[in-house]
Parts: structure tokens; C-alpha cells; sequence
């Protein structure tokens, strides 16, 4: 029971991390991006080391245990790549303008440059190139309004399985779970800032806008807690317990959920905002963090 609330509490620490970045778009004078870069990279490196490293063989280990040697690695495999397939189907069905993981439009750019406060001749830039489509007018405010909503409803899609993944990890492991719960949390402040912008530029109101961001942060926590209750209910044993079966699935599952978020979202991500090797040195870093870690805990 001690590691159910500890899971509970963690996936709420990972997915609240949308209002963080909603409040650095609002408050921060100056966004540093090349720390957007290294840390969104970091968050990639601990996500796809704990995936292969730990998660996975958490799950050939469970699988094995109930279906043998050859069959539990075939089915862990083959639950990892079923993983990717779900969240790559959660992705694609995403509309691309609406989807906060595809480059906004230069309206949206020019709004969060400024309001970040960049370089004037980067604002400059951005405005010269958001006139040249057309002029700010009302239509223009609701569809930056409807931008973020939508990127609200998508970030919540996307942060189901994201949530599902630190509540199994800290059920099975407090201490794993944290890592992830934080490597996620890092990947939600951008969220957040997508969501909040489009939705202050459209309707002036900062509270809208944070609302909005945090509520697309719910659907983790939200999220885990269903999965596991339906789990428990459809396939739990005595006492609620899932079958190590069902659990190893899960894990690899998950690992692939995080290995796809990674590399489709966080590592391009860091790449873009980043200079040199930024990417590269906060990937590297992630992987060794987490590896110090999983090391120390052993």
C-alpha cells in the first residue's frame, strides 16, 4: 500500500510539471535554451537507458518466469515493439497542425520569442515573417485559441501512457520510479509551454492559459490510476494482485512507449534548441546519471 500512494505521488510530481512551464513562459525574462536543450536531452538519455537497461528486463524476466526461456523473450520483444506501435498510433492520429510535438506556425513562434523575451532582432524576425502571412485579427486569436486547446488534448492523449509508465516503475520500484517521474517531468515543462501561449495570446488571460496547461498535465496521474484499477479488476488474482504475466507485458510495454517519446520527440526537441553537442551532452548525461543510480541503489 506504502508503494501505491509513492507511485500515485509521483506520476501527479511528473504530469503537475506542464504548470512549471507554463509559468516560466509568463514569468521568465530571458528563456535559456541552450538548458532546454541539455535538459530535454538528459531527460532522453534516462528514458532510454532505464527502457533497455531496466524496464525491459524487468519484463523478459517476469515473462520468462511464467512462459519459459525461448517463449517469455519472444513475447517481451514483441510487447515492447506492440509499445511503440500504440503510442506511434496516439501520434499519427494527432492532426499535424495541432499536434505540440510539430513546428508551430510563425504567429505561434513570434508570441512565445516575445513573450520569452528574446533578442529584438530575433522578435523582429519572427513578426516580419507572422506579417507577412497575414495580419492579428480575431479569427487569427481563435485559431491560436483552438491551437491550444488542441495541443491540451493531445498532451493529455500522450501523457497516459506516459503517466502509466512511472506508476508501474515506482509500484515495482520507489526509487526507479522517481527517475523516470523527474526525466518525465523535464519532458512535460515544454509542454506546458506550448499549451499556455497560444491560449494567453488569444485570450489575454494568464489564468486560462495555466489552467489549461495544468490540466493537460491531469491526464497522468488520471490516467495511471484507471489503467491500474481496470488492470486489477480485469486480470488481478487474490487480492487484486496482476499476475507477473501481465506485469512483464506492461514493462515492456512501457519501455517501448518511452524509447518512441524519446526519440521522436524529446532528442529532436533538444536538438532544435540547442547549439553543438547540447543534445548530445545532455543524452550522455542522462544515461550516466541514471546508470550511477541504478548502480548505487543496487
Amino acid at each position: 500500500m506504502t508503494n501505491l500512494w509513492i507511485a500515485l505521488g509521483l506520476t501527479v510530481f511528473a504530469g503537475m510539471a506542464t504548470g512549471i512551464g507554463s509559468a516560466i513562459a509568463f514569468f521568465a525574462k530571458r528563456t535559456n535554451y541552450r538548458f532546454l536543450s541539455v535538459s530535454t536531452g538528459f531527460s532522453a538519455g534516462v528514458m532510454i537507458y532505464v527502457s533497455f537497461v531496466e524496464i525491459l528486463t524487468k519484463g523478459q524476466e517476469a515473462l520468462i518466469q511464467a512462459y519459459g526461456q525461448t517463449r517469455g523473450a519472444w513475447i517481451n520483444v514483441a510487447a515492447f515493439f506492440v509499445g511503440i506501435a500504440v503510442i506511434g498510433v496516439i501520434d499519427r492520429l494527432i492532426p499535424e497542425a495541432e499536434n505540440p510535438h510539430e513546428p508551430h506556425t510563425a504567429q505561434a513562434r513570434a508570441a512565445l520569442c516575445e513573450q520569452v523575451g528574446l533578442g529584438t532582432e530575433v522578435r523582429d524576425n519572427q513578426r516580419q515573417q507572422a506579417s507577412a502571412d497575414t495580419e492579428m485579427n480575431s479569427e487569427e486569436n481563435q485559431a491560436l485559441l483552438r491551437m491550444g486547446l488542441f495541443s491540451a488534448l493531445a498532451i493529455g492523449i500522450h501523457n497516459f501512457p506516459e503517466g502509466l509508465a512511472t506508476f508501474l516503475s515506482a509500484l515495482q520500484d520507489p526509487a526507479l520510479g522517481a527517475a523516470i517521474a523527474v526525466a518525465v517531468a523535464l519532458h512535460n515543462i515544454p509542454e506546458g509551454v506550448s499549451v499556455s501561449v497560444p491560449i494567453y495570446y488569444a485570450t489575454g488571460s494568464r489564468a486560462k492559459a495555466f489552467l489549461y496547461s495544468t490540466l493537460s498535465g491531469v491526464s497522468e496521474p488520471i490516467g495511471a490510476a484507471i489503467a491500474y484499477a481496470a488492470l486489477r479488476v480485469l486480470v488481478g488474482g487474490e487480492g487484486g494482485v496482476i499476475p507477473p504475466q501481465v506485469t512483464g507485458m506492461l514493462f515492456a510495454g512501457v519501455a517501448g512507449i518511452m524509447v518512441y517519446i524519446s526519440l521522436d520527440e524529446l532528442l529532436p526537441t533538444s536538438r532544435a534548441y540547442g547549439k553543438g553537442h547540447d543534445s548530445l551532452f545532455g543524452l550522455l548525461a542522462g544515461m550516466a546519471v541514471m546508470a550511477l543510480s541504478l548502480l548505487l541503489m543496487r
